[in-house]
């Protein structure tokens, strides 16, 4: 994998978690009635966001062609 395909993966993929703890698309977890785990769900969904997205980077490390090259500053 080339390391521009590698960051367009990389910015594509947490630009998701992003947009959905923005503004517009925020409003699709934005309810206070279901609680999830003793948290309202606005909470929860924030949260929840942050993990994937704690994920997604774990799983780009993993596949990131240049961590592995030694090449001292």
């Amino acid at each position: 994998m080339t390391k521009r395909k590698f960051t367009t993966i990389y910015c594509l993929s947490l630009l998701v978690p992003l947009l959905l703890l923005l503004f517009p698309m925020f409003s699709l977890g934005n309810r206070a009635t279901p609680m999830v785990i003793g948290l309202p769900f606005s909470v929860f969904w924030v949260i929840l966001w942050i993990i994937i997205a704690f994920l997604i980077v774990l799983v780009l490390y993993r596949i990131d062609p240049d961590k592995d090259e030694k090449g001292g500053n």
